[in-house]
């Protein structure tokens, strides 16, 4: 389990975890990987896997030179096809070396092979073509399948090295987790919480990090919906059992998960119910290796705490909104669920989680829980617009504190940017001048990511203090925050910034080291895990391609990294071996950030021009009288899919109040308006068009609505 310091509050683990994650794995006595060597890596560092081609092309050169150097750039055959000169930047502090730059954008060919020479030291080999990350798309979100609790993992889907038996289901040795009491005094009860994701390395699944890593994976299906691009993540584009069955693969994925969050759930009629226990893992640490049907340790429920049961909260109203056309029945579970969780959170709301509660598993404690309370209360309100919700996010802090985007990235201790990021860009019914004001918040920390990387020779969207436990996601995360002001704008200079951040991780850094295993020439290969341990037992596989090592964390906190990496440059803290948990861990919350990158990138238009709709609306006013109007409004699927089952979402400009309809069911709450099908309309074919009517009254002026979605996707 990685205890991911985030934001302000970054926190070191206790010593009992840093020993305990030792305990009976023989990490010590194996052999540590040596750190690598300035003579092992070669000066000119690129993204190893390579560039779009009308995307950004640049590489940091390490060099002491103080004028400028001559690039060349070859192709497979060694023919020189772009030529340069660097721009000296200087002493990099986060890496402690002097560094150019090389910058081949204008570059617009394609191939394989391609290398970046610079003074007499040449680039690894990369690829500049389309299409270039599409494989990490799959494989990213792969790793979550891999991860799969209560279910054996299918040699059909991932290979025969990565086949093994279900965990965890009471099979001996295991002693759950279809019955697993809590701690002394937690609770006199058994519950069921089989399923889930492994958390990390460990064999712990734990609510408050299952809850942001959720929220990634919905929200990236989320975000290609509206950008007319999520037939990539849809039915049969992913190694799931569940490929087939009609509903996008990457939803099926995020299910696995919702579902153990919601047997999380303190039951109807015991004490704390609707909250969510706050996490479930051994009784004691695991020694390493030990694959997941081999854990014998008796499992343990912990006390439930109020930011578990709000990222409860928050990932079922998600999930409720998301997964509505695909599957009404469990759309509305997760609401029911995320209801249950919001009305017991107020009720209970300071139940924390404690930093001492680290035996078997991570602590995960927070002592400030406002920013799930304004993150919960955010995705309440994009999925219902109800007044309630809406009162809860505009009466919180957060909604307006500058604190809200933190140059270290958001985490699962730190959410007040997803609310922000949800307002920003789910349909909703704030005010105009709020809306503008939570989107001109996430540009301002966007234009804040860009400019820190504009001052470091690597480009990286953290400061030079950010190298902490889990550093790599805080760069995936800022990435995202990139991205998004991308979406909000249509300006490029955001996409070129999060495609730059996926060059850091892919090999243009301080250590010249992919960070991704399988990806790059020097990529991460011994990633610490119970299953995936090739270090400790030649029997056992390397981490299946597309796993994220953790990266660089300054602070040194295991005794590998201690004893391998003295006196390191921030940005060069870590090393590949199995035994650095802290610099060389894997984690849902850290390949989540990664695959929502990674299928970003791999839409391929580094234009920055906003996508094609896929779907228009016509909003006709066909009568008015005193204060009555009847309205027809007609959607057309302008996607190349068929739509099966619709809700078109709008905001009344000046407080319209609907009083009927037909061909659709209209409920209104507030200014916010939400039609859905009426079932025998509810297939629009690509092309096609379905209509429905509106009665209405209104006071003084009747203007037309100006904003729909359908199906959470913005029309024309």
């Amino acid at each position: 389990m990685p205890p991911t310091p985030s934001s302000g509050r970054a926190r070191s683990l206790a010593a009992a975890l840093l020993a305990g994650c030792l305990l009976g794995g023989g990490v010590l006595a194996t052999p540590a990987a040596s750190a690598p060597s300035a003579a092992a890596t070669t000066a000119v560092r690129v993204n190893q896997v390579g560039y779009l081609p009308d995307g950004p092309k640049r590489a940091t050169v390490v060099t002491t030179a103080t004028q400028p150097l001559t690039w060349q750039l070859r192709d497979a055959s060694g023919t020189v096809v772009a030529s340069g000169a660097t721009a000296p930047r200087g002493a990099d502090a986060p890496s402690g070396q002097s560094v150019h730059v090389a910058d081949f954008s204008s570059y617009q060919g394609t191939g394989s092979g391609y290398v970046l020479s610079v003074d007499g030291s040449s680039s690894v080999p990369f690829d500049v073509r389309a299409g270039l990350y599409d494989g990490l798309r799959s494989d990213s979100m792969a790793f979550f399948y891999h991860q799969r609790s209560g279910v054996a993992i299918d040699a059909s889907l991932v290979g025969s090295a990565y086949a093994r038996p279900a965990g965890h289901l009471n099979v001996a040795p295991n002693k759950g987790d279809v019955s697993v009491p809590c701690q002394a005094g937690v609770c006199d009860y058994t519950q069921d919480v089989r399923g889930g994701w492994y958390d990390a390395g460990d064999h712990g699944k734990y609510v408050v990090n299952g809850g942001i890593s959720t929220w990634l994976v919905v929200g990236s299906f989320e975000r290609a919906k509206r950008a007319g691009t999520d037939a990539a993540l849809g039915d049969s584009t992913l190694r799931v059992p569940e490929r087939g069955n009609g509903v996008p693969d990457i939803l099926d994925e995020a299910r696995w998960e919702l579902d153990f969050l919601m047997r999380m759930q303190v039951p109807a009629g015991k004490p704390y119910a609707g909250m969510a226990f706050h996490k479930v893992h051994d009784a004691a640490w695991t020694g390493m290796p030990t694959r997941p049907d081999q854990d014998a340790q008796p499992r343990e429920l912990h006390r439930p705490s109020t930011a578990a049961t709000l990222n409860l909260a928050a990932a079922g109203a998600q999930c409720a909104r998301v997964f509505r056309p695909y599957d009404a029945a469990f759309a509305d579970r997760c609401l029911s669920a995320a209801r249950r969780a919001w009305a017991a959170a107020q009720a209970n709301p300071a139940l924390l989680a404690p930093d001492s509660d680290s035996t078997g598993g991570g602590a995960y404690g927070d002592a400030q829980v406002g920013d799930e309370f304004y993150w919960a209360a955010a995705e309440l309100y994009a999925t219902t617009g109800e007044s309630a919700f809406r009162d809860a996010v505009t009466s919180s802090s957060w909604h307006t504190s500058a604190a809200a985007f933190s140059p270290y990235g958001f985490g699962w201790a730190d959410t007040a940017a997803l609310g922000r990021l949800t307002l920003a860009t789910v349909p909703n019914g704030l005010p105009a001048s709020d809306l503008a004001r939570v989107r001109a918040s996430v540009t301002a920390a966007a234009d804040s990511h860009l400019s820190r990387m504009g001052a470091q020779g690597y480009a990286v969207p953290v400061p030079a203090d950010g190298y902490f436990w889990g550093s790599n996601s805080e760069v995936a995360d800022n990435a995202i925050i990139l991205a998004v002001a991308g979406e909000l704008t249509g300006d490029a200079r955001y996409r070129t910034g999060a495609l730059e951040a996926m060059d850091y991780l892919l090999g243009r850094n301080a250590l010249g080291q992919s960070y991704v295993s399988g990806y790059g020439e020097t990529s991460s290969q011994n990633q610490h895990h119970r299953f995936w341990a090739h270090q400790l037992d030649a029997s056992l596989p390397h981490p299946p391609a597309g796993s994220l090592a953790g990266g660089p964390d300054s602070a040194l906190q295991d005794p590998v990294a201690q004893a391998k990496l003295p006196g390191c440059a921030p940005a060069a803290c870590y090393i590949d071996d199995i035994g650095s948990y802290s610099t060389n861990e894997v984690a849902v919350n850290w390949n989540a950030p990664l695959a929502w990158l990674a299928a970003y990138a791999a839409e391929g238009d580094s234009s920055g021009e906003p996508p094609t709709a896929p779907c228009a609306v016509t909003y006709k006013v066909d009568s008015v009288w005193n204060t009555g109007f009847t309205a027809t409004v007609t959607v057309k699927n302008t996607g190349p899919a068929a739509v099966n089952g619709w809700q078109l979402t709008w905001t009344y400009p000046a407080g319209q109040r609907t009083t009927g309809a037909w061909n659709a069911t209209v409920t209104q709450n507030g200014t916010s308006v939400s039609a859905r099908d009426a079932g025998w309309n509810r297939t629009i074919a690509p092309g096609a068009t379905a209509s429905f009517g509106v009665q209405g009254t209104y006071t003084g002026i009747n203007p037309s609505p100006t904003g729909f979605t359908l199906n959470g996707s913005a029309c024309t």
